[in-house]
């Protein structure tokens, strides 16, 4: 069953955590061993431009002098606009490719919405816009909307469409053109899911030490430069957390730099903890995640072959 521990051999390792949990640095050293190679699981990494505020750390996927292979970091320019049908797509392709060549693929990162949609293979497709249906969709107001995608999706994802009067005309268009047009089947992923987990007191000392890093290695510089490219403020807060405090900062809304790192680590915490709730209610929905105390290998070596036995592929 995709995305559920199973007598079947696991064909995918995952890596899951809340930012500054030392996932990335834990599926590299796992890829190494097991002979894999990294699908980052990060909805702002995938853009090019974003380095040193999304946590890139591309340094970390070299390990004993060996590079470890990435997919899905950098594939697309900020003016894209990437959804979650596109991650899934790129992230399936990946799959196929990285099994093709007889390696693991460990999927890593923290966006649970991402990971969701390729564990549970969402069925999404591609849906062109159509004018006639939203025509028809302009006389409704929000709440038959509502209703009307509701009626089109009993197990409604993502509820944020609900929110906005733009999005419920686009889900519902999406919805309808899926009704009709049903999805490729999804690859057969087997999914070992590891979650990285520290107390709390100490991911928020991990949270406030990585961002006075980031901020001396050039975080604030990092977004001057695409406001230079032309990137816009409303793009920047788009794009949250650090890139919307800097952008703040930049506009002046921010006074000084102390009260950007104050502001900016309360917030970051924040999102660590709507991270954690994420995977609870991902575990609560059935699947088995193997927590790993403060991202020691070792402890997740050993729940890999105590779960698999030989059974994930070695270098």
């Amino acid at each position: 069953m995709i995305g559920h521990m199973s007598s079947h051999k696991a064909n995918m390792l995952v890596v899951l955590g809340p930012t500054a949990s030392g996932k990335t640095a834990l599926g590299v050293r796992l890829a190494n061993v097991l002979g894999g190679e990294i699908i980052s699981a990060d909805s702002r990494q995938v853009y090019r431009g974003l380095d040193i505020g999304s946590g890139k750390d591309l340094a970390e996927y070299t390990i004993d002098g060996r590079a470890i292979p990435y997919h899905l970091i950098d594939v697309v320019d900020l003016s894209h606009e990437f959804s979650v049908f596109e991650y899934q797509q790129r992230c399936f392709a990946a799959f196929e490719e990285i099994a093709g060549r007889g390696a693991l693929p460990v999927m890593v990162g923290g966006t649970g919405l991402y990971i969701e949609a390729v564990l549970k293979g969402y069925r999404m497709v591609e849906a062109p816009e159509n004018p006639a249906l939203r025509e028809m969709l302009a006389s409704l107001d929000h709440e038959a909307l509502a209703v009307r995608l509701k009626a089109l999706k009993p197990d409604l994802h993502n509820t944020t469409d609900l929110t906005d009067r733009n999005r419920l005309i686009r889900a519902i268009e999406i919805a309808e053109y899926s009704r009709d047009h049903p999805p490729a089947p999804a690859p057969d992923i087997r999914a070992l899911v590891l979650g990285t987990r520290w107390d709390r007191r100490l991911l928020r000392r991990r949270i406030g030490e990585r961002l006075r890093q980031r901020l001396d290695a050039g975080m604030i510089e990092e977004v001057e430069g695409l406001r230079a490219q032309g990137v816009s403020w409303e793009k920047l807060h788009f794009l949250g957390l650090e890139y919307r405090y800097i952008a703040e900062f930049l506009e002046g809304r921010i006074q000084t730099r102390d009260e950007l790192y104050q502001e900016l680590r309360t917030a970051i915490c924040q999102f660590a903890k709507r991270q954690e709730t994420w995977f609870r209610r991902m575990e609560r929905n059935g699947l088995t995640i193997h927590w790993v105390d403060r991202a020691v290998p070792e402890i997740a070596l050993q729940l890999i072959a105590s779960h698999q036995g030989n059974a994930l592929p070695h270098k």
